[in-house]
């Protein structure tokens, strides 16, 4: 890599580390992997950064997606999921529990599923953008987001319901 290259790359992760390391964490749900994610994708990127025209970050994002997903492919464990206690009356530890039940039924996804809603609705990238990302048709972006947004109404029923009436 050359030296405007370089630094180029420096700003570029410099600029957009921070965002980057939040998509990274979703994807993951651990602080440690997220990391082991977007440095494995940045040196994936610094590889290529040359041949990379227009928008660096969505080839980041990419290459954090495919790096997941063969992740999760190697592993294929499951997560276990407890149940959480019904509380009566409002109290201020129900958006705690309300971020623990999602972020359980997110990690209960399956990887493509989880990957879209994190690419829609955690990053608000438009259908075709999350298409391109993934590899897909946007017609499959839409199936897979109602198809996962079903599945989490399956894993934590009262979810409309809590998400009413938390102020997060």
């Amino acid at each position: 890599m050359n030296r405007d290259s370089r630094e180029s790359f420096t700003r570029f992760v410099a600029a957009r580390s921070r965002g980057l390391m939040r998509t990274a964490y979703v994807l993951t749900g651990d602080q440690h992997s997220a990391e082991d994610l977007l440095q494995t994708a940045l040196t994936k990127t610094a590889a290529r950064w040359r041949h990379i025209d227009g928008n660096p970050e969505a080839y980041v994002r990419r290459a954090m997606y495919n790096e997941q997903v063969n992740r999760w492919r190697r592993r294929r464990r499951e997560a276990s999921m407890a149940v959480l206690p019904e509380r009566a009356g409002d109290d201020p530890a129900d958006a705690v529990d309300l971020r623990l039940a999602l972020e359980q039924a997110l990690l209960a996804l399956p990887p493509r599923k989880r990957a879209v809603l994190v690419l829609r609705y955690f990053e608000d990238l438009p259908e075709a953008e999350v298409a391109a990302i993934m590899g897909c048709s946007v017609g499959t972006v839409r199936s897979q987001t109602h198809r996962a947004i079903a599945r989490l109404r399956e894993l934590v029923p009262d979810l409309a319901l809590r998400l009413e009436s938390a102020e997060i």
